[in-house]
C-alpha cells in the first residue's frame, strides 16, 4: 500500500468531521504524533501518525504550493 505525502502546512480532509462540523485540518507539528488544528474551530489535537494516516482522505491544499504561488517573479 502507498503512503500517503503530506507535510507541514497542508490542509488535509479527513474522514470523520470534527465536533464543530468542520472535516479540514491544518498540520501544525509532526513527528510520531501529529498535530492537526481544526480549520473551523482552531482547535488542535495530538494523534499517533498511524491512525492520521489511516483517517486522512487527502490533501486539500498544499503548504508547498502555497509558497511557489507567493513569490514575486524574478524580472
Amino acid at each position: 500500500m502507498e503512503r500517503k505525502s503530506f507535510q507541514l502546512g497542508d490542509i488535509v480532509q479527513m474522514k470523520k468531521n470534527h465536533p464543530c462540523g468542520s472535516n479540514e485540518m491544518e498540520i501544525i507539528r509532526m513527528g510520531m504524533d501529529i498535530r492537526i488544528k481544526c480549520v473551523g474551530c482552531k482547535h488542535s489535537v495530538l494523534i499517533p501518525r498511524a491512525k492520521f494516516e489511516k483517517n486522512m482522505k487527502k490533501v486539500l491544499r498544499s503548504a508547498a504550493t502555497d509558497l511557489e504561488n507567493d513569490k514575486p517573479n524574478a524580472e
